[in-house]
């Protein structure tokens, strides 16, 4: 399934993009609002993932305008912004649910999840073709019991065909459909990895046709007999072990990005006490303690979020020039430099991994 990021903030678009990958998920991102736009006009998407302070165009404008055009595809707004009344505005504007950052990680996951399934019947959790069995709590192939190893978008590909056995697909489906905006490869690219899987299907003893060309249309999978099966694996360890090290390149990545965010409010408190702020600095601080509520949120330092957000919540009511201020910018600051050095890596990845074996159990 593909889905579509529109997040102004790198961090967050980067932690999203990463967990959903991980998912098998289809993954674009948009920066700001317009981009936003021109890729809902352009692709299908299963789900959209909306921020509503956004530049160019914000999220709000974006919902009101799709569902005025009768768009169906689900949305699901995630914005710092937390009262009673923004969250009536954005389900009025036609959003189907709303996630106020920071928010829980796995519940995120799990209302992602609820989405997607309202689209169509319950996901299959093994799909099978003859003797070709496909498993989607553990992202394993098998042919009469024996393992294939298939490279992510030879998985795909295959989960592609098993889920659609009656159709056909042309390579540009099957770029649209397992492909992001950012990859863009040729249609070259498919038939490689057409050869690739019914190389290692024949080696693993499946007959030569099992993916059968259609001439002149595209691919699909040879009509024969096809069941699934309300079976349920563990999540096995090798798959944690890929998780926990994506995970782990992804957090020492963004901690450059937070310490960098800190700064920025670590200067602005000194200039603050000096009386030296100027009106771009300010607004600039202001911009980057909603950015760090955000990621905070995101990698679980729910205390750190909530003193992001006083910080932000100082320049919006206009921070005025007495020491008084400065002293308690100053002490908010510290607070959040604490939140930082906690070890907060490891609650983040026990929570994705629980995540990950509660949806393997509902499957």
């Amino acid at each position: 399934m593909r889905i579509l990021i529109v997040e102004d903030d790198e961090c967050i678009a980067k932690t999203l993009l990463s967990v959903l990958g991980n998912q098998h998920y289809t993954v674009d991102v948009a920066s700001d609002g317009n981009l936003g736009w021109e890729l809902i006009q352009a692709l299908f998407y299963d789900l959209i993932l909306l921020d509503v302070m956004l530049p160019k165009l914000d999220g709000l404008k974006i919902c009101q305008r799709l569902r005025s055009k009768n768009y169906q595809t689900p949305i699901l707004i995630l914005t710092a912004k937390n009262s009673n009344t923004d969250k009536v505005k954005g389900l009025e504007a036609g959003a189907d649910d709303y996630v106020v950052k920071p928010f829980e990680f796995s519940e995120l996951l799990a209302r992602i999840r609820v989405l997607l399934r309202c689209l169509s019947s319950p996901i299959q959790t093994v799909l099978q073709w003859e003797n070709l069995c496909l498993y989607k709590d553990s992202c394993e192939v098998t042919y009469n019991g024996n393992l294939l190893t298939l490279t992510p978008k030879e998985y795909r590909l295959l989960e592609l065909f098993l889920r659609n056995r009656h159709q056909v697909f042309s390579r540009s489906d099957i770029l649209d459909h397992l492909w992001s905006i950012e990859q863009a490869p040729k249609e070259d690219t498919v038939t490689a990895h057409i050869k690739g899987l019914r190389q290692k299907l024949s080696l693993a003893g499946a007959t030569n046709d099992c993916i059968e060309t259609v001439f002149g249309i595209g691919y699909r999978l040879k009509e024969t007999g096809f069941s699934t099966k309300n079976q349920s694996l563990k999540v096995q360890q090798k798959k944690k072990s890929k998780i926990k090290t994506a995970l782990s390149e992804l957090w020492q990545n963004l901690q450059f990005k937070t310490n960098e965010r800190l700064a920025v409010l670590q200067q602005t408190a000194t200039a603050l006490t000096l009386n030296e702020l100027a009106e771009e600095q300010k607004q600039k601080a202001q911009a980057t303690a909603h950015k760090l509520a955000g990621i905070l949120g995101v990698f679980g330092l729910v205390e750190g979020s909530r003193l992001a957000k006083q910080v932000e919540q100082m320049f919006q009511l206009g921070m005025p020039r007495d020491q008084s201020t400065a002293f308690n910018l100053c002490h908010l600051v510290g607070l959040l430099q604490q939140e930082l050095n906690k070890p907060v890596f490891e609650e983040f990845y026990k929570a994705v991994l629980n995540f990950v074996e509660e949806e393997d159990s509902v499957k």
